[in-house]
């Protein structure tokens, strides 16, 4: 019983560091997911807010988009989901997002000079993509690919 009650103790005290570790890392990278009349509203009252991590939400404004022909940036415009008056610019460096009207979704990692390599700013684009999906419901189906020359 006494190595017991040592073990138990021991995966008690285990328990509380990771507990401790998670919140911690989970408090310092926390990310809020705003409309821009929210974002702005938060930081007319606090301008610092803008540098603790924020999505913004919107719907693509049809016809905005972009590219310019001399590198692989997309440019695309977001309209606010409560007042949609309110638009902001959006842009796409490593993915192609495109959806068309038959609900498809099509969502492509666009580096083939890395071989599709994610780096930071390829997650955070496909973060942003996802959730402009999941937030439209005419969106039935997703086809995750990558660009590139065909090796076969």
């Amino acid at each position: 019983m006494k190595s017991n009650s040592r073990f138990l103790a021991a995966v008690g005290g285990v328990s509380l560091v990771v507990g401790y570790l998670i919140w911690t890392g989970v408090t310092q990278t926390m990310t809020y997911y705003l409309t821009p009349i929210e974002l702005m509203d938060r930081v007319e009252v606090d301008p610092t807010f803008h540098q603790v991590g924020v999505k913004v939400s919107g719907r693509l404004e049809m016809g905005s988009w972009s590219r310019d022909s001399d590198e692989l940036l997309h440019h695309f415009t977001v309209a606010d989901l409560e007042d949609e008056s309110v638009r902001f610019p959006g842009e796409y460096r490593d993915i192609l997002l495109d959806i068309s009207s038959e609900g498809i979704a099509r969502v492509a990692i666009n580096r083939p000079e890395k071989r599709n390599a994610f780096r930071p700013q390829t997650i955070s684009e496909l973060c942003d993509a996802f959730i402009r999906i999941r937030e439209d419901p005419k969106i039935g189906v997703v086809l995750f690919t990558g660009v590139g020359p065909s090796k076969d």
